[in-house]
This record gives C-alpha cells, sequence and structure tokens, in this order.
C-alpha cells in the first residue's frame, strides 16, 4: 500500500528565511510560530514528512555540509520536542545553476524520496513559499500549496498563510 506524504520546502516555511538567504549556521535557525506543532499533526495524521530544500549556498561556499547537517539535526530536535516527526531532509547543494536534476524546480527529491518511501504523489502535496517549490510539485504530481507572505500570481491549487494553516487544510482534504 502506498503513503502519502507531504514535502516541505525548508526555509520561510519551517523556519525563518533571511530574505533571500537561509540560515548559514545553527545560530541563526528560528522555527516560524507552529511550523513545529503542525508537523506533529501532519505526522499524528498519518502522513509521511519530508523536508525538500534548495542549499546552493553549500556549492557557493557559504557554508560547509558538516554546518547543514548540524542546521538539520537542530531542525530535527526542535521539531521532535513538540512530538513531530520528520521522515527525511533531503538537500540540494548544488550551485544554483548547476544543472542538475534534484533542485527545484525539477522535482528530482520529491521522486526520489517517493521512490525510496513508497509514496503516492498523486495524493501527496508539497508546501513551498517560492514558485520554484509550486513547480516541483506540479512536475511531481502533487497537489500544491504556497504559503504566501505576499500577493504574488501563482499556479499553486492552494494557498495558505501559515504552515499550521496548510496542515489544517491538508488534514482536511485526506479525511
Amino acid at each position: 500500500m502506498k503513503h502519502r506524504g507531504v514535502f516541505l520546502d525548508r526555509d520561510g516555511v519551517l523556519n525563518q528565511a533571511y530574505g533571500f538567504r537561509p540560515p548559514n549556521n545553527v545560530s541563526e535557525l528560528r522555527l516560524l510560530p507552529g511550523a513545529a506543532e503542525a508537523v506533529r499533526d501532519l505526522h499524528q495524521g498519518g502522513m509521511k514528512v519530508f523536508v525538500v530544500t534548495n542549499q546552493g549556498g553549500v556549492g557557493l561556499g557559504y557554508m560547509t555540509p558538516q554546518e547543514l547537517d548540524a542546521i538539520h539535526r537542530k531542525l530535527l530536535a526542535e521539531i521532535e520536542q513538540a512530538g513531530g516527526h520528520i521522515d527525511e531532509i533531503m538537500a540540494c547543494i548544488h550551485k544554483p545553476k548547476e544543472g542538475c536534476s534534484c533542485r527545484k524546480p525539477k522535482p528530482g527529491m520529491l521522486t526520489a524520496l517517493a521512490a525510496k518511501y513508497n509514496i503516492d504523489l498523486g495524493k501527496s502535496f508539497m508546501v513551498g513559499d517560492r514558485e520554484v517549490d509550486i513547480e516541483a510539485g506540479m512536475a511531481a504530481g502533487t497537489t500544491t500549496i504556497l504559503i504566501e507572505t505576499e500577493n504574488v500570481p501563482t499556479k499553486a491549487d492552494h494557498i495558505c498563510d501559515s504552515l499550521s494553516t496548510a496542515a489544517q487544510l491538508i488534514l482536511e482534504l485526506t479525511c
């Protein structure tokens, strides 16, 4: 039996972004209000939860792979403290124009995780705060949800103001 999955962008969905820059070290990681609880609710609702994040700063030398791993360990710990669980974090660490198949808007991270965890992409969700996230979700065949901070044109199936609101919507849609 295939599982339902929720694929979450990281920066701007789970944690604070610094303009267009992600946190580059552990001390900069700040979860957004309600994010950990939203992950808990999704997990308790029977969803597999994944983080799919472009982290080109590694390829560009702004942070090391070890610093990225430390940020992700802290993210997982804070979510687990709230009773949540993330099944896996996958990051594209290639430079932005390197042409890899994993960097969003390409669906490579979503399709790889779907194959590994037996996920039905047609019954799954991609939640992001940028159109590249929405495009990756659409290319993978998921229902897409944009976390909107300003009124911008989008191809997303749904628009929410936070991950908390998106989690409520996902749980309503999957009942």
